[in-house]
């Protein structure tokens, strides 16, 4: 399955530690590159990056990470990345057409076997990774995306939603039915940002999830998180070496 990973924002809360957040080193590693070594493990066969701030840096690091991975890796500018990820989505949309993909964000470290399990999930316009641990200590409850669900169905999702049992993880199987829904929504003078066409979708009943169970995932946004990730890694990169 292809992905497309969003990497072309600002990054201004991790600005005192890189330039580009992407490109922030985990236990030595590009933020970027461990996504898209996960990306890989869990069943991925090519991938677009949607750039913009640092783009020219990292644009080139990509290129050398394709040739290291051994996967394609296709990079596509944004025209405007001060805009909301929405914008971004539809910018790598144009590119790689409508067919069902992962949509996956550049600053989301994730276990490969959530990747599995959103590829895996039935067809739907669009289904959403989603952690149902609401005492999941990696969590930053003052940043997580949240997600009230009923059953298998969204029916909100908002970083401040009041009232929900879930968090979103930033990894979603999507196709043409959410690219429409999202620039529908920007049509009508919505922000434009992923959470807007997850709405729009949810509203007719076609915003699905998929429970990812005790696989991992760590949203890297700021200082306090970046140290939560590097202990996180090493902790599996412990494990892995033990087993």
């Amino acid at each position: 399955m292809h992905a497309l990973i969003v990497a072309a924002g600002y990054g201004s809360r991790l600005r005192e530690v890189s330039p580009s957040k992407p490109l922030t080193l985990v236990n030595g590693i590009p933020l970027i590159e461990r996504v898209l070594r996960a990306a890989i493990a869990g069943g991925v066969s090519g991938v677009t990056v949607v750039t913009g701030h640092e783009a020219d840096r990292l644009e080139r690091h990509l290129a050398l990470a394709a040739a290291t991975l051994g996967v394609p890796i296709r990079c596509i500018r944004t025209g405007d990345w001060s805009l909301p990820n929405g914008h971004s989505v539809l910018t790598g949309a144009d590119a790689i057409g409508a067919h069902r993909h992962l949509l996956m964000m550049a600053d989301h470290l994730i276990d490969p076997a959530l990747v599995a399990r959103v590829a895996a999930a039935p067809d739907a316009a669009l289904t959403l990774g989603i952690d149902r641990r609401l005492d999941n200590p990696l969590v930053d409850l003052d940043d997580v995306t949240r997600v009230r669900t009923d059953g298998d169905r969204i029916v909100a999702i908002g970083k401040h939603l009041p009232d929900y049992d879930c968090y979103d993880t930033g990894v979603f199987a999507v196709d043409a039915r959410f690219h429409d829904a999202l620039r529908a929504s920007i049509a009508a003078g919505g922000a434009g940002s992923i959470s807007a066409g997850v709405e729009a979708l949810a509203a007719q009943g076609a915003a699905r999830v998929v429970d990812i169970g005790t696989a991992w995932w760590l949203d890297v946004d700021d200082p306090r998180a970046l140290t939560q990730a590097e202990a996180a890694v090493s902790a599996q990169d412990a494990h892995s070496r033990a087993a």
